[in-house]
């Protein structure tokens, strides 16, 4: 039901149908050995839906199928869009990127950076530099994620229920303030590492709009852009079209995962780096607002000189988040691959050992999904999916060689 049409024969635009029908054959493979649960599959080029694919259920269990209104988890495909949202204020003159994020957010005055010792016994110093809004937005802050598993800062926070979520009953406010008495990794601005930035900037947007964050996100971006399936909570009738989530086990097999599939339907805590839920034509239509520089439909809400800064590679030296960052949560090596903005850009396609363009940019879920924008070849593509971890499967670098595989002008 529903969901993106065709609007092209994809030979108009230079991709191969029969190539394309690789791409489909490869992932109903993954359905059909129970590995993959289902997916959905927008590709797009020129402006124009090229290609569109579905297939195996959304719910394994009730034996409920992929539609083209289904609800998934994109999980850290949220924090493209928590970035728009504060580059729009960062426009509109709220706050400068250099700000120390303790002018809004006084929690944070007092950072302490890690030296040694244990999570129940760690050594600090003071941090000589602050956090600033762009080490949040370049995710060099020195914060970190509690599912990691390889620092003591990472064990403080699975210590205190935030692992792959947060407490009950704990709203973002609380969390921030929390994150902010811990330890930083390292000092801002010195190292990459994947992290509660985001959520960070959430409540950032939080102060400086005097909204919530779903409110915020709303009035900023998913309602400016049509996208009116894109939420942070799923009630009513909506709950029937969320596709279940699933675990992999260690026979290769599907287990439902009661526990996460449930966060979402009445959140205590707004992520802006991985709360909302959405169909794929909505986020879509979100990387089609990017590749167009900032614009949709005659609707602009960022100048393209600021989607072309986001874009760009922030890391020092033109570093790579292979050499500059920590190990992250991920199915490939990011060798090759710096970050921008809110999300990841290609600075080598050859090191990537990937067929890409310089220039693209991309990030990806906890749940497999996955999408990137190709100025170069004028390509978006967008993938749902709903299996944890992300890592379990090579679907994205799959997907990368099958569609540019099919792509002949």
């Amino acid at each position: 039901m529903g969901g993106l049409q065709v609007e092209v024969d994809p030979a108009e635009l230079g991709l191969d149908p029969d190539r394309l029908d690789r791409v489909d054959a490869a992932l109903a493979a993954y359905v059909d050995a129970g590995k993959l649960p289902g997916y959905d599959l927008a590709i797009t080029r020129r402006g124009r839906v090229v290609h569109t694919s579905r297939y195996g259920l959304r719910d394994v269990e009730n034996n409920l199928p992929v539609t083209g209104d289904t609800l998934w988890r994109i999980y850290s495909m949220t924090k493209p869009l928590t970035a728009v949202a504060v580059m729009m204020l960062y426009e509109q003159g709220a706050f400068q990127l250099t700000d120390p994020i303790a002018r809004h957010l006084p929690a944070f005055a007092g950072s302490r950076v890690y030296t040694g010792g244990s999570d129940v016994k760690v050594m600090t110093v003071p941090t000589p530099e602050p956090i600033r809004i762009w080490h949040l937005l370049s995710h060099t802050s020195g914060l970190t994620y509690g599912f990691h598993r390889m620092h003591p800062v990472d064990a403080m926070l699975r210590a205190h229920g935030y692992e792959w979520g947060s407490p009950p009953d704990v709203d973002l406010a609380d969390a921030v303030d929390f994150w902010a008495s811990l330890p930083l990794l390292f000092t801002p601005g010195t190292e990459w590492n994947y992290s509660v930035a985001t959520d960070v900037l959430g409540r950032l947007i939080e102060v400086v709009t005097g909204q919530s964050l779903d409110a915020a996100l709303a009035e900023l971006v998913t309602g400016p852009l049509g996208m009116s399936d894109t939420m942070f909570r799923v009630q009513g009738r909506d709950v029937d079209r969320l596709a279940a989530l699933y675990l992999a086990t260690p026979d290769g097999g599907l287990a439902r995962n009661h526990t996460l599939g449930d966060v979402c339907l009445d959140p205590p805590l707004l992520a802006g780096g991985g709360g909302l839920v959405g169909t794929t034509a909505d986020y879509q239509r979100f990387a089609r607002f990017l590749a167009a520089g900032g614009e949709l439909d005659g609707v602009r809400l960022l100048s393209p000189r600021t989607v072309a800064y986001m874009t760009r590679n922030h890391l020092p030296g033109n570093a790579d988040m292979q050499t500059f960052g920590r190990p992250v949560f991920s199915e490939i090596p990011q060798t090759g691959v710096g970050f921008g903005l809110g999300m990841a850009v290609v600075i080598d396609p050859v090191a990537t050992r990937m067929i890409c363009s310089p220039g693209e940019y991309n990030w990806g879920g906890a749940a497999s999904t996955a999408f990137w924008v190709d100025p170069v070849e004028q390509l978006e593509v967008v993938f749902m999916t709903q299996l944890l971890p992300s890592s379990t499967y090579p679907i994205r670098p799959l997907l990368r060689q099958l569609i540019y595989g099919a792509l002949l002008s």
